[in-house]
């Protein structure tokens, strides 16, 4: 028998759903619960299923590497589970004439989802294929994705929930009707059942307990404590009160995944539709992999770094916490002097542990991402910040495509990063920020973002030399120590070229900070091909620490 019904699993307003609160208790509550709806609950949905025993499921196991689908190939087995990652499940069924699983499966999830994730949104869709005649791949990504998936979003009804009848309160975060009252800040505050299930006991211990199992070495974290909010990051009173959320995304993965998956693509349709959920499964459980090993190499980078007293923290709280993670699609808060530091680790790391990723060329390569950072102040609205972080991240990744979409410049597909500090309110989009506030006089840029995150080739803006230039401000002479003469050429640059010239010779020093692989002119006046070296330098001297040595 071989007919079959694909069911993919898609969530909706993710980012609503978990960054829409300014408590990050909630947004780690919020994101816990995702991540269970579209696998952890998933799983056990398949196995409570009224009509299937254990060994009519099949959920292979990441640990022991079992790529290969067993639904075709044994009949005893009813369901199986093909992938699940990125808020995005997929799942086939045995089509049988008595029972329609899928149906009976969406409805137990459903109705979890409505009892322990109210607000959070999920669409399902299904397709009925043949598995010798039609390709799988096709099937979820043409006739469920871009058809079923799309419409059903397009169309789906908005969610009118019932404002309450009589007097009622509002919920201090989201503005639905207040279910019950619960100590927040110091003193009882009204919230919804949403607030509710993403605050509740056991999504917060469910949420730190994956979390020490996954990332966090048990043994090297039992000093620490795991912060639920953002005065724990590492505040320090009239010291420093910044706090960075950074946001991760891999370049072209989605290109990346459809190419791989159509490289299986043959004749026999029962071959390729076996391949193809053996691709799925080989390139997303890397992805993950890499990603889960990229935060495990940064939580050991900050840890070795306390220990070593490179940096303090107050309470035993650890200065950083991930929020979303798992796949290409990383987001993390910490202390605002770290968030520079620590991003450029992550991504180091997941272009080692990406290398041997397998590609449509039937062989392997390393994948790259994008990192934004938004360091705000401690209390800056949360929601706005992380958008602020999504904007940095995008801006990173146009100056990607810019690079390769340059037919004169046949460069691979590379890392790189773009941030903003924001000592106060933010007002329009960062291009309009910089529009405004990082030109000079005459009109040319003051900074040099966003830049690469690796040295490569010739380029003289990386990173590492951006990062070598911080560090000559603050260790070296002349300007080691003169913080009021740092600040006066930070004012100097906006005035161009020329001022900086004359200043470097009224203090009588020649050169600033030297960018090893740039033109001397950069050195000798601060600016090169109509942009400033150095402006971007000195903002970051007080929001970045070099943890590595």
């Amino acid at each position: 028998m071989n007919k079959y019904i694909a069911t993919v699993i898609d969530t909706t307003g993710i980012q609503r759903y978990i960054f829409g609160s300014n408590r990050l208790k909630e947004n780690v509550g919020a994101s816990y619960l995702v991540k269970s709806a579209t696998d952890k609950w998933v799983e056990e949905i398949l196995k409570s299923l009224d009509s299937l025993s254990p060994e009519n499921i099949h959920i292979p196991d990441k640990s022991k590497q079992e790529f290969n689908p067993l639904i075709h190939d044994n009949e005893s087995i009813m369901a199986e589970l093909i992938y699940a990652g990125g808020g995005n499940t997929v799942l086939v069924f045995r089509k049988v004439e008595q029972i329609d699983y899928a149906k009976e499966f969406t409805r137990k999830l459903s109705f979890k989802i409505l009892n322990e994730a109210p607000g959070l949104n999920i669409v399902v869709a299904h397709q009925e294929f043949d598995w010798n005649e039609k390709l799988l791949r096709e099937v979820i990504d043409d006739e469920i994705k871009k058809n079923k998936l799309d419409t059903q979003k397009r169309e789906a009804r908005t969610s009118s929930p019932v404002l309450g009848l009589g007097v009622t309160a509002s919920c201090i975060s989201t503005g639905l009707v207040a279910v019950e009252m619960r100590d927040i800040d110091g003193e009882p505050k009204p919230i919804s059942r949403e607030i509710v299930a993403k605050t509740n006991d056991n999504t917060v211990k469910g949420a730190n307990e994956e979390l020490k199992k996954i990332i966090f070495d048990s043994d090297k974290l039992a000093r620490f404590k795991i912060p639920l909010d953002v005065d724990d990051l590492g505040r320090t009173e009239q010291e420093s009160s910044y706090m960075a959320i950074v946001h991760i995304d891999g370049n072209q993965m989605g290109k990346r995944f459809e190419d791989y998956s159509k490289s299986q693509d043959q004749e026999n349709k029962s071959e390729a539709n076996k391949n193809y959920i053996i691709a799925m499964r080989k390139l997303s459980w890397g992805v993950n992999e890499a990603a889960i090993k990229s935060l495990k190499a940064v939580v050991e980078l900050l840890i070795d770094s306390i220990v070593k007293e490179k940096f303090s923290i107050k309470n035993k709280f650890l200065p950083f916490r991930p929020i979303v993670y798992g796949g290409d699609d990383v987001t993390f808060i910490c202390d605002g002097r770290l968030g520079l530091a620590l991003a450029i680790k992550f991504l180091k790391e997941f272009e080692k542990h990406t290398e041997n990723l397998p590609n449509a060329k039937g062989g392997t390569s390393k994948a790259t991402a994008c990192a934004g950072i938004a360091i705000v102040k401690t209390h800056y609205p949360f929601a706005r910040a992380y958008q602020l972080s999504e904007a940095l991240c995008k801006s990173a990744k146009n100056f990607v495509s810019e690079k390769i979409d340059n037919p004169s410049k046949k460069e691979p597909i590379f890392s790189a990063l773009d941030w903003h500090i924001a000592s106060s309110g933010i007002l329009g989009t960062i291009d309009q920020i910089r529009e405004r506030e990082y030109k000079a006089r005459n009109g040319e840029k003051l900074t040099i973002r966003p830049m690469r995150s690796h040295e490569y080739g010739s380029d003289w803006l990386t990173w590492t030399d951006f990062a070598e230039v911080i560090r000559q401000f603050k260790e070296e002479e002349p300007w080691k120590d003169k913080r009021n003469k740092v600040k006066a050429l930070r004012e100097v640059l906006r005035e161009g070229k020329t001022a900086t010239e004359q200043f470097l010779k009224a203090y009588g020093d020649d050169d600033l900070p030297i960018f090893i692989k740039a033109n001397n002119q950069l050195k000798q006046c601060g600016w090169i091909d109509g942009a400033c070296g150095y402006f971007d330098a000195i903002e970051a001297m007080d929001f970045y620490i070099s943890l590595e040595d």
